[in-house]
Parts: C-alpha cells; structure tokens; sequence
C-alpha cells in the first residue's frame, strides 16, 4: 500500500510535500486497530484499545505555535498565541519531512464539520496506527463517492517521534504544534497525546469560519422533539456533558460546533470524554463505550490478566480520555445537524457561593459573560489556600481561538438578536456559602430549572433584578425551592454574603478590561456592579 493507494490521493499535500513518505491512504478502522495492536497497543475486555501517550498526557499550550506572517499579523489575537516566525516554520517543515521519509504514515482525508455549505476537508496524516483510528472517531468520514474526488485544503501531520529543537525552531522544548494559516498546514511532533490532533482542526474552523459569518463554539449541542435547540457553553467541571446528555432529547454533540445561516451543526463525528472515575450511575451511555469495541482509551490503567479497567486509578494521568464514535451514544444525531437555537446556556460552577441557580441574560449581558467565560476552582490542598480561585477563560475556549475574543462575541450577539434567542446564566456551584461552608447545587434543582428554560416556561415566571449583577433572577419555580433562587437569603451572614458578591463582582470588572476598547458602550454596561475599592483590588 503506498502513496496513491485508495482513490489516487497525491503526497503533494497543502502546505507540505510528503512524496518521500509511505503514505497508507484511508485504511478503515479494523485495519488501524489491527495495526495499533501490532504496534503495542492492548485490548481491553470489550474491545477498547488501550494506550499510553507517555509524559504528555494532555494538551502542551506551551508548546503551541501560529505563523507570523502577511496572513495573520492583523488577524489573529497575539495576547494569546505565541508567534513562530517564517523562517522557523520552514526549518521546522523540512526537517520534519526529512524526519518521516521512509516510514509509514497514515493517511486519511476527513471532514471537519457537518453542515455541506462550510465543512472543510483535511488531510490528517498520523505515524501511530491508533492515532488514524483516534481521528477517524473524532472528525467526519466522507462516502466513498465523496473519497474519490476529494481534494483537502487543510493539513495536519502529527509525527510523536519528532523532536523539535528549540535554538533551531523557536520552539520552547522538543514538543510543537505549530499551525500556519497561510499555507494551511499545522506539524505536530514530540507528543503522542492524540487531542493535539483534535484541537488542532478546532482551531483552525475557529479561524476561517467567522470570516464566512460562521460562528465557531466550543459548547455541547441537543434539541428536543420540538425541535428546540440547545446550546452549552461551560468549562470543565461545570457539567456541560453531564447536563446536555439528556434522555428526552437527542445529542448533536459534546464539544465543538458552528452556527451558520443554515442552523447549528457538529464539527466532529464523535466524542472525546474524560475517563477518570467514571461512573456507570452517572454516565451511563459514556461509561458503556469502554466496552465497545474500537474505543481508543488513552492512559486508562488495565488489569493486565484479567482485562478489566480500573478508571479510579489516575497512575497514569488524572486526564484519562476514551475516544469512540457519536454512534456509540444511544440516541445521539448523526448526521450532526439541528435548527436555530431557541436557548443558550452558559454553564459556571461559581465556588463563591454567589450566583443563582439560574439568570436571564440580555443579548448583551450574554456577549459579556461569554467574553469573560467564567467559572471558579475550589481551594487547593496547598497549605494556606483556603479560598476558590476565578477562572476566566475567554469565549469558554481561549486556548483554541486564534482570532480575537470580540469578533466571537460580536458574531454571537449578531446571531442572538437575529434569531431571537433566550440567553441564561446556569450556575451549578455552590449555595449557602462557599466551597467547604456551602453545599453544592442540588442536580435535581438544576435540571428542574434547565427544563423551565427549555420548553419555554420559565419565560412567564416573575424575575427580580440581581443588584449586583444585573441580570434577571426567577422568583419562584415549580419544584424548585424559593429560598434557592436567592442565594443571599440561603447564607447565615448576610453580610458576608455581600462582601463575596461585591469580590466576585469586582474580579469579573478586572478581567474585563482588556476587552472594554473592543465591544460597544452597551455590552461595558452589562457589568456588574461594585465599590470602586473592590473594583481596583
């Protein structure tokens, strides 16, 4: 099998000449598991593969550059993206090239993306077996037809044997994933964690599709049978998986989608979950894929007798993943299409005990809270720490948008006001305090208000005005305790409530400085409110 194997597909791929390489053209995924296996790869009882990714058992942000060139000095958001320089990339790309000559590599076209007017085919080339498979899970697979005559217009080679050398490539250590959008082509080598890949074309659809007016999310997606879209934003540890995976409605997709004029769409074909203690109680269409057959387990620790997983054992890496098609998900889409959402949810886990279970945001207040991408971590173990931490990550994504945060939240304020969405700020943090006096949101609470929202009912219920924060706080809804909606009244000290509303309120003022020169007077008024002291702090 070589280099115009399956469908004629030439080694001159955009950005990179591989001619020199054996390239395995869309071997299937029985071949790549088979393969895998024959490289080292296990199988554990039920048909997952099961691998080890060695030191980088998660994504290298460090490690992660853009090409500085004509293209992209007035396009991408530098204050996030660490530059490469021409010259480096060429050096870089030549010496990877000579790196490979020889070796068997495999190849595959894919698209990124479910929507036929915007989907974008890449031609992904991996030197682990497992990585072909890990791929072909995570992005679209073209028909046969559609095989024959496809051209990509996007590579990403992702060669882990590669090492990079920092004085001669600009890079900060033998890890790189360095991405130029001029020549359409991103190199990746020195890790063998396979959500490199992954990310990689996520970044490269949030470059090119807002310059189409699509806009790019990095959110879970599902509609019910009324065909009521949902979008979730949240962070990690928010409960955006565990909250979109709803039994009575049907999944589109858990991480990564665009909005365009033709409604909301999947950029991927399957799932990429976290493993860690993982339970067959609380994610139960999740925890059966580590017995399907195919799933591609990454550093999930395995009795080696008896086949058995342990995913409570973090040994190997407290970020175990398990990558497996959409399909493998009872009632999932897929053809990962839906309509206009009628909801967005922006999902916050707020430690400091503040926010209400539930708010209903303005167009502008949801373009201000999705520009500052909120969520809180708990205390730390360190001695002396005892108090949560703020995370602000910006669109609910920052590692993975090239361009600036304003153009993702002007598009998504465009595409709200058009479609007339309702915008609500779920929190599932704690109440009754912060972490370690408080108690964590009731699940049961959460999922009675997100049904509210959903069908359209908590539309008619009577808000209140937050006086910290703005926005608009139900007073009463069915099955939903009263006192829980005003998170003030569920606090012993009612002063020690305001003092940690007004700290909050103050570090989201703070955050949002660096984006107040880009957003109108509207969205800056969408800010909470706070003593100037607290607001300096």
């Amino acid at each position: 099998m070589g280099v115009k194997e399956a469908g004629g597909q030439s080694a001159k791929l955009p950005g990179v000449d591989l001619t020199g390489a054996e390239l395995l053209w869309n071997w299937n995924e029985p071949a790549l598991y088979e393969q895998a296996v024959r490289d080292g790869a296990e199988i554990a009882k039920g048909g997952a593969l099961v691998v080890k990714t060695g030191k980088h058992t998660g994504r290298s942000a460090k490690d992660k550059f853009v090409v500085r060139d004509a293209e992209t000095e007035n396009t991408v958001w530098w204050d996030n993206n660490a530059a490469m320089t021409p010259e480096q990339f060429e050096t870089l790309r030549k010496d990877m090239v000579a790196h490979i000559q020889g070796r068997p590599m495999y190849a595959q076209i894919l698209f990124g993306g479910a929507d036929k007017d915007h989907r974008l085919p890449f031609a992904v080339v991996t030197e682990l077996a497992w990585h072909g498979l890990f791929i072909r899970h995570l992005l679209r697979r073209p028909s046969a037809e559609e095989q024959e005559s496809l051209t990509p217009e996007f590579t990403i080679v992702n060669a882990p044997s590669f090492e990079a050398d920092p004085t001669r490539h600009g890079t900060n250590s033998e890890t790189v994933i360095a991405v130029n959008f001029a020549e359409r082509v991103v190199l990746i080598g020195g890790t063998s964690y396979a959500g490199e890949t992954k990310k990689s074309v996520f970044t490269i659809l949030n470059y090119l599709l807002p310059k189409k007016s699509v806009m790019p999310m990095h959110c879970s997606v599902n509609v019910g049978s009324s065909a009521d879209s949902a979008v979730f934003f949240g962070l990690s540890g928010t409960g955006k998986t565990t909250l979109s995976a709803d039994p009575e409605r049907t999944l589109i997709g858990d991480d990564e989608h665009g909005w365009s004029e033709n409604g909301l769409f999947n950029f991927e074909g399957g799932c990429y979950a976290k493993m860690i203690r993982l339970s067959a109680e609380a994610e139960p269409d999740i925890y059966a894929t580590t017995s399907m057959w195919g799933t591609v387990l990454e550093n999930v620790v395995m009795d080696p007798r008896s086949r058995e997983l342990d995913l409570d054992d973090a040994t190997l890496a407290e970020n175990s993943r398990g990558a497996y098609p959409i399909s493998y998900i009872k009632g999932a889409s897929e053809d990962g299409r839906t309509v206009h959402p009628k909801n967005i949810i922006m999902l916050t886990a707020d430690a400091f005990g503040v926010l209400p279970p539930i708010a209903k945001l303005t167009p502008h207040q949801a373009m201000y809270h999705f520009l500052s991408g909120y969520t809180a971590k708990v205390a730390g173990t360190e001695k002396g720490v005892t108090e949560p931490s703020a995370t602000f990550s910006t669109c609910f994504g920052a590692p993975f948008m090239p361009r600036h945060p304003a153009e993702y939240g002007n598009l998504l304020r465009d595409l709200i006001n058009e479609h007339g969405v309702d915008c609500w700020l779920v929190n599932t943090g704690w109440t009754g305090g912060p972490y370690g006096v408080g108690k964590r949101m009731p699940i049961k609470e959460t999922r009675a208000l997100l049904r509210a929202a959903l069908d359209g009912s908590l539309n008619t219920a009577q808000f209140r005005e937050d006086p910290v924060f703005g926005f608009q706080v139900p007073v009463s809804v069915p099955g939903v305790d009263d006192s829980l909606l005003d998170p003030r009244s569920t606090w012993d000290d009612k002063q020690a409530y305001d003092a940690q509303a007004n700290k909050l309120a103050g570090m989201f003022i703070k955050n949002f400085e660096k984006f107040e020169s880009h957003v109108s007077e509207s969205v800056r008024e969408a800010a909470p409110t706070a003593p100037a002291a607290v607001a300096a702090e």
